[in-house]
């Protein structure tokens, strides 16, 4: 039986975890690159990018007509959409992932080792990480393309207005998105994929056990 847990605990983790790591990993990049291709590529700070309102590359501000043509583009945002979704689904799978894990440590009799309670630990640090800060900020992103290439399309002369002052990106309806929104977002992603491959290692590891490596 402990053998079948084991098995099942780590197949699971590779089906469910690994998806989110990849994905949540890709995320920020595209966002990225879709900042890029549809904000222009100028540079001047707060001068005039290709729509006249700074540049996604210099951090500046995106006019609304970025959205729009994302959308039309159509790949980026579709990208975009479908990394979430990953994020999200399988956020929800990986749940099976402690639960094996309860079980077998359990039939192995470590629940008290050491090495066992810290990553324990970290693995509930890495779903608040997922949870309260990857996927919301990944929605947050999301919705600031979307939206604003919505009112582009209600309102055509919304794109002729300035939107925001230097840095401050796009906001519709309270949505900001800026390049440097990606990062914080690459950042919070490379903490929780750091946390995952810190619960792995003591997964092999197991410094301290009594049952062998």
């Amino acid at each position: 039986m402990t053998k079948f847990l084991l098995a099942v605990h780590v197949i699971a983790a590779i089906v469910a975890i690994g998806p989110v790591t990849v994905a949540a990993s890709m995320f920020p990049p595209f966002a990225r690159r879709a900042l890029a291709e549809s904000g222009g590529t100028e540079s001047g700070g707060t001068g005039s990018g290709s729509h006249g309102y700074g540049t996604a590359a210099s951090g500046g501000p995106v006019s609304v007509t970025a959205g729009s043509e994302l959308a039309e583009s159509g790949g980026g945002l579709h990208t975009l959409r479908l990394l979430h979704r990953i994020c999200r689904i399988y956020a929800v799978v990986a749940a099976a992932v402690p639960v094996f894990g309860f079980a077998t440590a359990g039939n192995m009799g470590v629940l008290g080792d050491t090495w066992l309670i810290v990553s324990i630990v970290l693995t509930g640090i890495a779903a608040v990480v997922l949870g309260a800060l990857v996927l919301p900020r990944q929605e947050a992103l999301l919705a600031g393309f979307e939206e604003a290439g919505a009112t582009e399309a209600d309102s055509p002369e919304a794109g002729a207005a300035p939107m925001a002052a230097a840095g401050a990106g796009v906001a519709v309806t309270g949505v900001t998105v800026t390049e440097r929104a990606t990062v914080r977002l690459a950042m919070v992603t490379g903490i929780f994929n750091l946390l995952w491959a810190t619960v792995t290692v003591l997964m092999i590891v197991r410094p301290g056990s009594t049952t062998g490596a």
